[in-house]
């Protein structure tokens, strides 16, 4: 079984650093296997790079300046049906949830959750 491949997507290169350096060690942790692919710092990056890479699963952002992760979530599941985007944003609420149902996004994590519940969310929508 190989390990999960996932794309980091955030315009803050601080947050994408972060996100790499942790969740390895959570995914160590939690016994579950876990490959970082790739980042982007933007949706059309993001929409390039899923596909190009094979990534299981999209780690989103979805406020980002030019095009959003609503727009690459839909663009991602459009082109590749299977990756699975979980959406990683600072707005929980309910209008920004329905927004990202919409958009094909899978799973919904706020920013600053504990990282297990992240890696509960990769896990959940892994293949």
């Amino acid at each position: 079984m190989r390990p999960i491949r996932v794309l980091i997507v955030d315009d803050a290169p601080e947050v994408r650093r972060g996100l790499r350096t942790l969740l390895p060690l959570v995914a160590e942790a939690m016994a579950l296997e876990l490959a970082i692919v790739g980042e982007a710092g933007d949706g059309d990056e993001a929409i390039a790079q899923a596909i190009a890479l094979d990534a299981d699963v999209v780690l989103m952002d979805l406020e980002m300046p030019g095009v959003d992760g609503y727009a690459a979530a839909r663009a991602i599941k459009a082109r590749h049906p299977s990756t699975r985007v979980v959406a990683l944003t600072v707005h929980g609420d309910p209008a920004a949830r329905r927004q990202a149902q919409q958009a094909g996004v899978d799973e919904f994590v706020e920013k600053g959750a504990p990282m297990p519940v992240l890696m509960q969310a990769i896990r959940a929508t892994s293949p």
